[in-house]
């Protein structure tokens, strides 16, 4: 018999599993919500004192206890536990005390904790970390629940039914803020029990975006390439034992019996997608390199040329290798670029998580500042061109468009803030921006077979820019995946790059 041992995220309470234990008691399974002290009554509730990580560990534990057993043992019991958002962090913990009775721990639309670090860690909002600070340091002990709007901060309330998300909130108690501030300390054991990753699409995360993550080199994810880790999409929000209670259950069942999609490991004989060579066979031209600004010049010069400043994309690892500016991608749009007349610049920033935004538009504008300051640049004709997670930095550009800035373009961008990256500064929010950039001539390069989040925020963009009359123009690429100028080779994706290409410069040149 498989036995579930479900444990709820912040602020809520084991009633939010009655739909879903009743659906996987209903296919034989034996199920136990957890009531984590202080936040297992039927409404707001009184916290004591003293409530922190490490006594939610020790509910779980207790849970496991009762159930009893080892894993393949007499009473045939394989447990499973599940963690949703911060109940992941107690579970895992409770799995590294208990990891003989434990078969399988599912990570239900959450991060991946680590020794040593305070599940606040996992918060994606900026305002929600600092105001959990703020409590501590007033000396409170609990940080209040989520009014009703409030709650999409926490995770995309995406389907989630109004009656749902009145419940929600009436059920809500008190998180004890030492749960969310005390370090989670893991002995490893866990670390052979297989896994699963429950990832809810409407929340911003799908199986396509963390496997890109590995092909990155991103250290933290790559025993996610084992194959007893098994992956899932919901096409949902946050809650989806709430949206969806009939999906989640017959999800839980199918990752309980190892199904799933298993991600593929780095293959050393090959290089991964972003580093495969570039679509089209332009010229191996030399750079000059200073710093983290890269400079690509026309093989023959009269006089000061226009230049586009390309810059690459993210969330990007801290020590990926090689660095943006040497992939192929980047540096065969800069030959291209300056094979046909213009100078072309990449650089390196430093955008290495969705909190680095401020320090990578710095970046972005100091390196266009030393482009322009080149005697070898037309300062008065420059082009920007950005890729996927850069996409928010566009904001900056077309809120205020310099008259320098000819033309601004964008692959396959994400163009709005994903629901788990909490919020994003008002100052990278593109769609909002645009109703400013005036002529501002736009390129976007828009892949039909990008994953569903990333489109969404593309949609959102175009519409608003349809509404104040932007020049947008859109370069489709029907069959094209996100960074198809190294994956999708096809003569769709050549003439799509000939054709932004060619608009960029003929917006510089006019």
């Amino acid at each position: 018999m498989t036995v579930f041992i479900l444990v709820s995220g912040v602020f809520t309470g084991p009633q939010v599993w009655d739909d879903v234990a009743a659906r996987l008691t209903s296919a034989g399974a034996e199920v136990h919500a957890v009531a984590l002290t202080g936040l297992g009554g039927t409404g707001p509730s009184a916290v004591g004192t003293g409530i922190d990580l490490e006594t939610h560990i020790a509910d779980v534990v207790a849970v496991i206890d009762r159930v009893g057993g080892e894993v393949g043992g007499e009473q045939g019991q394989e447990i499973v536990l599940v963690g949703h958002d911060y109940g992941v962090h107690p579970a895992l913990g409770a799995a590294d005390r208990r990891a003989g009775s434990v078969a399988r721990i599912v990570y239900l639309d959450s991060g991946l904790p680590q020794d040593g670090v305070p599940a606040l860690a996992a918060v994606a909002d900026q305002g929600l970390r600092e105001e959990v600070l703020r409590a501590a340091e007033a000396g409170e002990g609990t940080l209040p629940p989520p009014t009703r709007d409030a709650w999409r901060l926490w995770g995309s309330t995406a389907d989630l039914p109004d009656a749902a998300l009145d419940r929600l909130t009436a059920l809500a108690a008190p998180q004890p803020l030492g749960t969310l501030l005390q370090p989670l300390r893991l002995t490893g054991a866990a670390a052979s029990v297989p896994m699963a990753g429950v990832l809810c699409v409407g929340n911003g995360a799908g199986i396509a975006m963390v496997q890109a993550r590995v092909d990155l080199g991103e250290p933290s994810l790559q025993a996610l390439t084992d194959p007893r880790v098994t992956f899932f999409e919901l096409p949902t929000g946050h809650w989806p034992m709430l949206s969806g209670p009939t999906a989640l259950a017959v999800t839980l069942l199918k990752a309980a019996a190892g199904e799933g999609h298993r991600l593929t490991p780095a293959d050393t004989t090959k290089p991964p997608a972003h580093l495969r060579p570039f679509l089209l066979d332009v010229p191996e031209l030399p750079r000059e390199r200073t710093d983290n600004l890269d400079l690509y010049l026309p093989p023959a010069t009269d006089g000061p040329r226009p230049a586009v400043v390309f810059v690459h994309g993210g969330p990007v690892p801290a020590g990926a290798s090689p660095t943006p500016r040497d992939w192929p991608t980047l540096r065969g749009y800069a030959c291209y670029a300056a094979d046909r007349g213009v100078v072309g610049a990449t650089l390196d920033h430093r955008l290495h998580a969705v909190t680095d935004y401020e320090r990578a538009a710095a970046d972005v504008a100091d390196a266009v500042e030393r482009v322009r300051a080149d005697p070898r640049v037309d300062a008065d004709r420059v082009a920007l061109w950005f890729f996927s997670g850069s996409g928010p930095l566009t904001a900056d550009w077309m809120g205020k468009p310099p008259p320098w800035l000819r033309c601004l373009a964008a692959d396959y961008p994400i163009m709005a803030p994903l629901p788990n990256w909490g919020r994003l500064d008002a100052r990278f929010h593109p769609a909002d921006a645009v109703t400013h950039a005036g002529a501002l001539p736009l390129v976007l390069v828009r892949a039909g077979l990008e994953s569903a989040e990333i489109a969404a925020t593309v949609e959102e963009f175009l519409a608003a820019a349809r509404r104040c009359g932007a020049d947008v123009e859109v370069v489709d690429v029907p069959n094209g995946h996100h960074g198809f100028e190294t994956v999708d080779p096809t003569d769709e994706s050549r003439a799509a790059v000939h054709r932004a290409m060619g608009t960029v410069l003929r917006h510089l040149t006019a």
